[in-house]
């Protein structure tokens, strides 16, 4: 990055600097001198404002275009902008809503993709499938942004280093300067990032034992939140589709038989379903009583991993009957779950070539 310093202006050439750049920057004209004293505020003469934006540009912080033109500002006009003049910019909060709403629509445009494939396996199999998504192992937040909306409001932004973002909105009974804001900033990024959800708690109390009790009721707040946000990425989605595939087949057309596995999987966020999020492009195969979940022992589990990128990682599969296909259902599962990691990680689907039916007998989990 190229080093500009304003140290040889004076404090009104920056004035102007900043006037013309903020100016130009809106309405994408050359700024003149009436404009300049408008934009700026500036209680001097029109003949001295052009003086001012004559040795701007002979210093190389302005341009003119044309003769009879305006000035604009240089790229060298533009780095001590950037460098010493440019304000801070405070995000609304209908600014961070819809960002906010971006990621989450992001975030759920992957949910379709996962719960679709979920479908495709279904109907493929003639099975119920499942796709879980897995969190990376170690989750943490990379940094705070507090922002200031009022004396006694501010926002937090949370960023983990898997790139999700969340904000929360704090109101508070007692005013906040923006320095003390600042502060609390430095705190939080110098005491709180790179610690996963339960090394936080343990750090919070620590502070807790040498922080003054304003301070670190502030602290908590934005830590908490930090936390709920690591909880949140911390949980494990389940989709299910084609349940009713079940009663398709012979084992499962008593409803006595087929009823306590469907409950399992219509509940699948809450029990325990096999899963090996293996690197290997073979699906792996739980069969019968190896499964440790009771309403899974006279069933078989087959499930392929996919890669979502950022350290996250999935599992598509399907259950059914100890009778069933392997070969051919792994070949086809194995196959999809390519398919995704491909998606997820380059956008395209990978070559159509015959699938490995190879599989491995998964070891109890």
């Amino acid at each position: 990055m190229c080093e500009v310093s304003g140290l040889e202006l004076s404090e009104r050439k920056k004035k102007i600097l900043r006037a013309v750049i903020e100016s130009y920057v809106q309405n994408a004209e050359p700024v003149g001198s009436k404009a300049v004293a408008q934009w700026a505020g500036l209680d001097v003469s029109s003949a001295t404002i052009r003086n001012d934006m004559a040795d701007l540009e002979e210093q190389g912080y302005l341009e003119q275009p044309h003769t009879s033109a305006g000035r604009i500002p240089s790229p060298k006009g533009y780095r001590l902008y950037v460098n010493e003049l440019m304000g801070d910019y405070k995000l609304s909060i209908q600014e961070t809503e819809r960002i906010n709403q971006a990621l989450k629509g992001k975030m759920q445009a992957l949910d379709r993709v996962i719960d679709e494939a979920g479908r495709v396996v279904a109907k493929l199999t003639q099975y119920p499938a499942f796709a879980i998504t897995a969190p990376p192992e170690r989750v943490t937040i990379r940094r705070f942004d507090l922002l200031l909306v009022e004396e006694t409001a501010f926002i937090a932004v949370v960023m983990t280093d898997t790139n999700s973002v969340q904000n929360k909105l704090f109101r508070l009974e007692r005013q906040l300067s923006e320095s003390q804001l600042q502060m609390l900033g430095t705190l939080l990024n110098t005491g709180f990032t790179g610690l996963t959800l339960a090394e936080l708690g343990p750090e919070l109390e620590r502070v807790a034992r040498h922080a003054a009790p304003d301070a670190y009721q502030l602290i908590e707040l934005v830590v908490t939140f930090g936390m709920e946000v690591l909880e949140e990425l911390g949980k494990r989605p389940v989709h299910t589709a084609g349940l009713a595939n079940l009663l398709e087949h012979p084992e499962y057309q008593s409803l006595e038989k087929a009823q306590p596995l469907m409950s399992f999987l219509d509940h699948a966020d809450s029990v325990p379903l096999p899963a090996t999020f293996s690197p290997d492009e073979g699906a792996s195969i739980v069969i019968g009583p190896e499964n440790v979940s009771e309403a899974l022992k006279d069933s078989s589990v087959v499930m392929a991993s996919y890669d979502l990128g950022d350290g996250m990682k999935g599992l598509i599969g399907v259950v059914g009957p100890t009778r069933m296909d392997y070969a051919k259902i792994s070949a086809r599962l194995a196959y999809v779950a390519r398919g995704l990691s491909q998606i997820m990680g380059q956008g395209a689907l990978p070559p159509e070539r015959p699938a490995s039916g190879k599989a491995t007998k998964e070891e109890k989990p």
